[in-house]
């Protein structure tokens, strides 16, 4: 499956979740989310433009693949997703694998559903709220963008942990 999406920082919470819910959308999840990044040690995915995510939010884990197709103005990955039953022998089967675990997060997520496209609220200790608009397609974003009084110019096409190094925060 394709990923696409955009990144909004900066944004006003209560001005964008009203938005969202004039449009439509409905809230389909609010809590934390934690998350596990591994990789080889010889950063074998991360060289090839790929990412290996373990994650849990309200006693639900997922595993996720993820391999970079583009980051000009949108960001487009293929994505493979999986829910996990069993959050710790998940770990134990990615470790036994040989890879270790590179990095970690932990966020703040409240998120909307509109049809098949999805809009995320994340908020990391110590930086501003940012807005992630997912669709299947490029015009859908552009067209999300505009109901939300948001321009493509302020549109980043980059990863969380970009937006930290962006406000010089570590993961």
């Amino acid at each position: 499956m394709k990923e696409i999406e955009a990144k909004f920082l900066d944004i006003n919470v209560k001005e964008t979740a009203k938005k969202l819910e004039r449009m439509g959308a409905d809230i389909v999840y609010e809590g934390d989310i934690e998350a596990f990044y591994y990789d080889f040690p010889d950063s074998r995915i991360s060289e090839g433009k790929g990412l290996l995510r373990l994650r849990k939010k309200n006693g639900f884990s997922e595993l996720t693949f993820k391999k970079k197709i583009s980051n000009e103005k949108l960001k487009i990955m293929d994505e493979y997703e999986v829910e996990v039953e069993d959050f710790e022998a998940m770990q134990k089967i990615i470790e036994s694998l040989g890879m270790i675990c590179t990095n970690t997060s932990k966020k703040h997520r409240i998120s909307y559903s509109l049809g098949d496209d999805h809009f995320e609220l994340d908020t990391f200790s110590g930086i501003p709220t940012f807005l992630e608009i997912e669709a299947n397609n490029p015009e859908m974003i552009e067209e999300y963008a505009l109901k939300l009084g948001l321009s493509m110019q302020d549109a980043k096409p980059w990863t969380g942990k970009r937006v930290l190094s962006h406000y010089k925060k570590s993961e």
